[in-house]
């Protein structure tokens, strides 16, 4: 299926000259203008192929914006990734993929949805790197870390940020004295907690630590992170990175 995209001086999206067959949508889908372009592709072609049997209507999204408003955090506040979720379900898509998402709220709030595995991404970087130690984050990072680290026969070490006396300190589950440490994670705002983890495990006698985020959004920059963390992977899903010590993935083409 074809179309065209027009982006009026006033900030209006339009589609144009749709065509009947099947619809396939690949977008980053990392801001609202993203859901309303797709929003305008989807109703223009419910236009054109409404009288059309058996036709399919997917969507691929490689970084949903608001993944991480999973939840309402206190009783005054909006629950993003609903509005979100109920935006998109109301497309009505037979199929929405989903790269990585940040955790199962997201699949279970938007209809026909489903994930996109990050492996394929971390088999390379692990392969690159000659089997390093995995480690997870945070408890949140631990399950699919356990699934690849089980596939790929990698040692895994959790990490877990707790709170004594009211200061943050990060807590290293496992030895890592003279190992080679890869993090793993869905995505990286900042860094700051990326920099503790490589702070606690360099302290700990990790001889090198690599970091592997799918969705790179990297607001602060690099230089802090580059001064603890030896290389960074991600995948171009949030945006292209052009950076010494950064390696990036293409899935948005």
């Amino acid at each position: 299926m074809k179309y065209e995209i027009n982006n009026y001086r006033d900030g209006q999206i339009s589609v144009d000259n749709v065509t009947v067959g099947d619809l396939e949508i690949k977008i980053r889908g990392n801001s609202y203008e993203d859901l309303f372009k797709i929003a305008s592709i989807k109703e223009a072609w419910d236009a054109e192929n409404r009288t059309q049997k058996n036709k399919l209507a997917k969507l691929t999204i490689f970084c949903l914006i608001g993944q991480r408003s999973d939840r309402r955090f206190h009783t005054q506040s909006s629950f993003d990734l609903k509005v979100i979720a109920d935006f998109i379900n109301e497309m009505h898509f037979d199929e929405v993929k989903v790269l990585h998402p940040h955790s199962s709220v997201l699949l279970a709030l938007v209809h026909n949805s489903v994930a996109i595995s990050h492996y394929p991404f971390v088999k390379k970087v692990f392969k690159q790197l000659g089997a390093p130690t995995l480690v997870s984050p945070d408890a949140g990072a631990f399950k699919t870390t356990y699934e690849i680290a089980t596939i790929l026969n990698a040692d895994l070490i959790p990490a877990n940020k707790v709170r004594i006396n009211g200061n943050p300190i990060v807590q290293i589950q496992g030895d890592v004295h003279q190992k080679e440490c890869l993090i793993i994670d869905d995505l990286a705002d900042g860094g700051r907690t990326f920099i503790q983890l490589a702070e606690a495990l360099r302290a700990q006698g990790a001889s090198k630590v690599f970091l592997y985020v799918t969705h790179g959004q990297f607001h602060d920059g690099f230089d802090r992170l580059l001064e603890v963390i030896d290389h960074i992977f991600c995948t171009n899903s949030y945006r292209d990175i052009s950076a010494d010590g950064v390696t990036q993935f293409a899935v948005v083409l």
